[in-house]
């Protein structure tokens, strides 16, 4: 009998999803090994051999060589990123010249410098790996896109960085022509939404609109994270997903090869519009495999998508997974999302389809219970307030963006009554900062938790135990979650 359950045969699927599990792992050691070993080509060729094996005969006794395979993959990318990345040692305490285009919108930090993420490097006309934290004087215009040649102290990297050079001095901001078209076309929109919607309001319909996070004034954005409702304005999976589902139903009657074509763009264009952070890869690739699965009529099962997506991204860069916190929080909720929430509305609700409001509280929970262990371990406390906040808040988030859009049509088209016309967007948007603020200036809104690394790992030992529990007794099929419907 024991034999016979070792030579059954897996789905493929599942066969993919341990593969990236494995190739997680890999990547995630990758930081721990001495990597100019481990980045030999002949790694990798192993690797793949023990996968094309396993995935050819697909039993369950050869399960092991598969993880051994995943994670021989992802020690193999991390260590060649390590390799890349090491270039910068001998640099680390000197003071250089390097070239490079900033990656995403400058952030102002708290003592009013500006902080710029800077790719595509440069030095001494050779190209250079990763991503530098660069700090500088306020006074230079700089946008997404721009290229500088700045220079400055070198000192090592945290997080994904390569390296940080802190009070650094521009010596040149060249502006390609035509440049950053998608940042262009956004800016452009945002001032049109400006004209008819005063700050801070118009700062937080655009950051719903298109995830530009970096206008609002520092203010809201400080009383957003206290009350838990940051996600909200980070161009990630929340945003994406409200237009995505929109699009789809508008036009999925009418055509579902329509409604495909017009959601990709619209994946594709949002992505160009609000950066390649982090969360927005995530977001943009797992939007885009359940868009693929729902038009050629299959279901992803959760758990194989968020194993697939967490693989390609770390492949791409295998700094996410050593310490990204963007990275981090977005893939916990998701999985808050569409495991927790569906799990636990078919556990104490059965059959019942969830209505609106039902369906955001759970969710809501479901997300900041799946990402508060991180954020205790990130900022040593929580927020108290986000269920009420996400509440009150997030249920309008999608007619909010209906409303701002057209107050930008309105401040492009006619310019003269744009106020009028943003007056519905005014209102509403007035009322989300103003509960935002003053969820925020609760003396008790946020708790200090200190917690150490066993008891992270044992919350979400706990979550995990809880889920499998649900899933025994509902009996609920996951597959029956989609992100796009």
């Amino acid at each position: 009998m024991n034999w016979w359950v070792l030579r059954r045969k897996f789905h493929v699927s599942w066969l993919l999803a341990i593969t990236c599990a494995g190739v997680f792992m890999g990547v995630f050691s990758a930081q721990y090994v001495h990597y100019e070993s481990t980045s030999s080509i002949s790694i990798l060729l192993i690797a793949i051999l023990l996968i094309a094996i396993v995935l050819w005969k697909k039993y369950t006794y050869l399960i092991p060589f598969l993880i051994v395979g995943g994670v021989l993959v992802g020690i193999w990318r991390g260590s060649v990123s390590q390799v890349e990345i090491s270039r910068f040692k001998p640099l680390f305490g000197h003071s250089i010249l390097i070239e490079g285009m900033v990656k995403d919108d400058v952030d102002i930090g708290s003592s009013n410098q500006l902080v710029i993420r800077l790719d595509n490097l440069s030095f001494l006309g050779k190209p250079m790996p990763g991503t530098l934290w660069v700090t500088t004087s306020p006074g230079p215009d700089i946008k997404r896109g721009d290229k500088l040649r700045l220079h400055g102290t070198l000192k090592p990297g945290f997080g994904t960085f390569s390296g940080t050079m802190y009070f650094a001095t521009v010596d040149e901001i060249i502006h390609p022509n035509p440049g950053d078209i998608a940042r262009i076309a956004r800016d452009w929109f945002s001032s049109a939404v400006r004209i008819g919607i005063p700050s801070p309001e118009s700062s937080l319909g655009i950051g719903f609109l298109v995830g530009q996070r970096r206008a609002l004034p520092a203010d809201l954005i400080s009383a957003l994270k206290l009350a838990g409702l940051t996600h909200i304005i980070v161009a990630s999976g929340y945003n994406l997903t409200v237009l995505v589902r929109l699009i789809r139903r508008l036009f999925s009657k009418l055509s579902k090869y329509l409604s495909t074509i017009l959601t990709s763009l619209v994946v594709i264009a949002f992505m160009a519009i609000a950066g390649l952070s982090p969360s927005m890869m995530r977001a943009g690739l797992v939007t885009g495999l359940s868009l693929a699965a729902w038009y050629y009529g299959r279901k992803f099962h959760p758990i194989i998508l968020l194993l697939v997506a967490i693989a390609i991204t770390v492949l791409i860069n295998p700094s996410y997974a050593w310490g990204d916190l963007g990275w981090q929080l977005s893939f916990a909720a998701f999985a808050g999302v569409m495991i927790i929430a569906p799990l636990a509305q078919r556990y104490f609700f059965g059959d019942k389809k969830p209505g609106m409001i039902q369906q955001i509280l759970g969710e809501t929970i479901a997300a900041q219970l799946a990402t508060a262990p991180i954020l205790i371990v990130s900022f040593n406390q929580i927020s108290n307030v986000a269920i009420i906040a996400n509440l009150l808040v997030l249920p309008l988030v999608p007619i909010a963006m209906l409303l701002t859009f057209i107050a930008g049509l309105g401040g492009l088209i006619i310019p003269t009554i744009s106020s009028f016309i943003a007056l519905p967007a005014t209102l509403l948007l007035s009322y989300q900062v103003k509960v935002t603020e003053y969820l925020a200036s609760l003396p008790w809104v946020t708790s200090v938790v200190n917690l150490q690394w066993w008891g992270i790992a044992l919350i979400y030992a706990i979550i995990i135990a809880t889920c499998v529990y649900m899933w025994r007794i509902t009996k609920y099929n996951l597959r029956e979650t989609n992100l796009v419907e």
